[in-house]
């Protein structure tokens, strides 16, 4: 494969992220617009989209850091659930975000020590899950967590296009996440599909 084709294979799969990324917002805010007063207080999703614009590396890993908190916190909860799926996804959620967390407050306390500690930006998405069981559960998190993946993935692609990230381990670890959150994103959006009637995605995204 040439250089210039695999230019433009990067940049469409980077264009193809961004799409899907934006899909999926526009949905939860379409379900929050339509849910009623008590749905809303319920969950932390209708600021979902807030927050998301990270102008330099050292804004996405503080930022980061709080948002991953937020996610092990509520991936903790699983441990509850009756679907060995979501009890499964649940521990690969807080083994790979520990890790991850750990990951940037050092690079944080090595490039960014004024930026240590500060949740720059970040905005609770997520509701308290730890009075929900069952099914009211799996279906919660996954309302939740689906939206919480879309910012990860959409600050990451922002830093990268953006050429913000300064140190090359960090353009390689952004991406890692940014990849692997899409990933799992749509392993959740199956579960919603499998078992609660799904969380349809607009009419352009699902060629």
């Amino acid at each position: 494969m040439g250089i210039a084709a695999g230019a433009a294979l990067g940049a469409a799969a980077v264009t193809g992220l961004a799409a899907t990324a934006t899909g999926i917002a526009q949905q939860a805010i379409v379900e929050q617009r339509n849910a009623t007063p008590a749905d809303r207080g319920a969950t932390g999703s209708e600021g979902s989209t807030r927050g998301m614009n990270v102008g330099d590396e050292g804004g996405y890993l503080a930022h980061m850091v709080a948002h991953d908190q937020e996610a092990v916190a509520a991936a903790r909860q699983l441990q509850r659930s009756d679907r060995p799926q979501m009890r499964a996804l649940g521990a690969s959620i807080v083994e790979t975000q520990q890790a991850d967390i750990a990951t940037m407050r050092a690079w944080l306390d090595r490039w960014y020590p004024g930026l240590s500690g500060a949740a720059i930006g970040h905005q609770p998405m997520i509701r308290d899950l730890s009075e929900l069981s069952g099914d009211a559960l799996d279906n919660a998190f996954l309302r939740d967590m689906i939206p919480h993946h879309m910012v990860t993935v959409t600050m990451s692609q922002q830093l990268l296009v953006s050429g913000q990230a300064r140190h090359p381990e960090a353009v390689g670890f952004v991406t890692k996440v940014r990849d692997a959150r899409h990933a799992e994103m749509f392993r959740m959006q199956r579960y919603l599909a499998d078992w609660f009637g799904g969380w349809s995605m607009p009419c352009e995204m699902r060629n």
